[in-house]
């Protein structure tokens, strides 16, 4: 029996292009399902983190927990999972890209490159975090302004009507890059570490303890995959160690996605300027790394949800 971090899951193994193809579809479902099931999981703590990384005056006295039971109180228990319909909206195709992208960049290193040992892993998940957010970018902007909405100061009234207020008062396209730079330079380090210490864990544990960490895939038992508690433990450790390195980038890009909608806007037009502003005028610990407790509570039980899903979708949809 073989791991399954050494079995290929090439579309090249069939002999018909239509079942390429239905590999593909199967494994962009497979990681839009499993981005999901992840981020309906965490939706109030992102809420609460984007309230608190952009210093809502109705929420910035406040600290995580507080904040999580005054929202409700302000707001209503909707409150909580506001910007969430446009998260699901952008999350979709970004957890689908995004995973998808990891194999094939993964594949490309390996086979074509001649880059392997983990160091494929990081590049992998780099590169697959940066095309996913590229490609989805302006869903989040929108996500993020919906987001930092308070009941009774509304300046959106719904996703389609911020995307046609962003485009008509913001510089049309542009207006939806806002945070990009910061965005994929935080993403690199973040989607690397995160993919690279769970396949890491993943690819030692079933060396070195397959009979205790280990079990046969439901849909190839010749394929050894990680126990669910196992597979969510790893998940959450790779979340908390990638977020711990790029959180500051985090903060950066949710100032500078608000934009107009922040009083201090104009202090926030660039990654630098972003970052020096918020470190002068805050500090590290209330400014750079505010709600960094709050974004490990959250990032843990992501992680994990994102990485368990997406391995069990794979045993449902038969991509092992």
């Amino acid at each position: 029996m073989t791991s399954e971090a050494a079995v290929s899951t090439s579309p090249s193994m069939s002999s018909a292009p239509a079942k390429r193809d239905y590999y593909w579809v199967r494994s962009f479902v497979a990681g839009g399902v499993a981005g999901c099931c992840a981020k309906t999981t965490i939706a109030p703590l992102d809420r609460v983190k984007i309230l608190l990384q952009a210093q809502s005056p109705h929420y910035k006295h406040l600290g995580v927990f507080s904040t999580l039971r005054a929202v409700p109180q302000k707001e209503g228990i909707l409150g909580l999972y506001k910007g969430n319909g446009a998260m699901m909206v952008r999350i979709f195709p970004y957890g689908a890209i995004q995973f998808m992208a990891f194999d094939k960049y993964k594949k490309l290193l390996s086979k074509q490159i001649g880059i392997s040992g983990h160091i494929h892993r990081l590049m992998a998940g780099s590169m697959a975090g940066m095309t996913a957010v590229i490609c989805t970018y302006p869903l989040d902007v929108v996500r993020a302004r919906l987001a930092f909405q308070v009941k009774g100061d509304h300046r959106y009234t719904g996703i389609a009507n911020a995307f046609h207020t962003i485009y008509l008062k913001e510089g049309g396209v542009l207006g939806f890059y806002r945070g990009l730079t910061p965005t994929l330079i935080g993403m690199a380090p973040y989607a690397g570490l995160s993919f690279f210490t769970f396949g890491t864990l993943k690819s030692i544990g079933l060396k070195h303890f397959p009979e205790l960490l280990g079990r046969p895939s439901s849909d190839n038992p010749d394929v050894l995959i990680l126990k669910t508690h196992i597979n969510l433990l790893c998940g959450g450790v790779a979340g908390a160690i990638a977020q711990t390195v790029s959180y500051p980038f985090d903060v950066a890009r949710r100032r500078m996605q608000l934009g107009s909608v922040l009083p201090d806007s104009e202090k926030c037009s660039s990654l630098v300027k972003t970052l020096k502003y918020v470190y002068h005028r805050y500090g590290v610990k209330k400014g750079l790394y505010r709600g960094l407790s709050l974004n490990y509570i959250r990032c843990v039980p992501s992680q994990a949800v994102a990485f368990t899903t997406y391995e069990f979708m794979k045993q449902f949809l038969h991509l092992n």
